[in-house]
């Protein structure tokens, strides 16, 4: 199975390395990309073909994957439609539904949408795909292998759910290190040295997530079993809740999800 990269940034690098460490052959990958330094580390550092401009490796490939900047796709699109025959195209530019995405590439509809994360970049990223109808099982299996190379992945049946996944995961990790960054500075102001801030703060997130992984019950559960009555957790939680924070999260995954229709009402307007 030969992929072509359209784009060669952080992302595309990341699925790259993830597929060669589970085995991928370089030589069978190709990325288009517009900057020569790119072109250079891609190349040097992955064993990859390079191109400036899309053209034979597109047209070769079975899958061609578009890793380029939304405000980019549509002109990408009519650069790669002349080269389409009967590959499948995975575009993870946020917000670019697949029917708009289709309109740019002349009526094609072999599409898969996908939201990767940015722990991809450390091989535990969680990406979420939508694809079109015509997509065939096998065209979704190597889909999801390519998005399964760098973390989890996991099916939407409705696209507009992508807006949800988008303000979860998408957006998500900004939120644990929002969270991440409070703790490790309540601890600096209660006396403990940068260093240990850091690692216990980040140590905790991390203890915290493998026991929610490994246990049946839900997280609120797990939390009132280390919630002694009149306790320090229980103080800390009542001062979160009078702060309306639990709230607050729900309300700002809300506006992100909101923010990602508006985007990709804006951005499918493009003609």
């Amino acid at each position: 199975m030969r992929i072509a990269f359209i784009g060669g940034g952080n992302m595309a690098s990341a699925l790259i390395g993830g597929l060669t460490r589970k085995g991928y052959v370089p030589q069978d990958i190709d990325v288009v990309e517009v900057d020569p330094a790119a072109r250079e580390r891609l190349s040097s550092t992955l064993g990859v073909g390079v191109a400036q401009v899309p053209g034979a490796e597109v047209a070769a490939a079975d899958i061609v994957l578009l890793a380029v900047k939304p405000q980019h796709l549509r002109a990408v699109a009519s650069a790669v439609q002349p080269l389409l025959s009967a590959q499948l195209v995975v575009s993870i530019a946020a917000g670019i539904r697949a029917a708009d995405l289709s309109r740019w590439l002349r009526g094609y509809g072999l599409i898969v949408r996908a939201m990767p994360n940015t722990p991809a970049l450390v091989l535990a990223g969680a990406s979420v795909l939508f694809a079109m109808p015509s997509v065939t099982d096998a065209q979704r299996s190597a889909a999801q292998g390519i998005l399964g190379a760098v973390g989890s992945t996991l099916w939407v049946d409705r696209e507009e759910l992508m807006d949800a996944a988008t303000a979860v995961s998408g957006s998500g990790p900004a939120y644990v290190l929002y969270f991440i960054e409070a703790l490790e500075r309540a601890a600096l102001e209660l006396g403990l040295l940068p260093a240990q801030a850091r690692q216990l703060s980040l140590d905790t997130f991390l203890g915290a997530v493998r026991l929610a992984q490994g246990a049946s019950e839900e997280p609120a559960v797990l939390r009132a079993r280390v919630t002694s009555k009149g306790g320090t957790t229980e103080r800390a939680i009542r001062c979160m809740e009078e702060a309306g924070v639990n709230q607050s999260v729900v309300q700002a995954v809300k506006q992100a999800a909101q923010r990602s229709r508006e985007l990709g009402d804006d951005l499918g307007r493009v003609e």
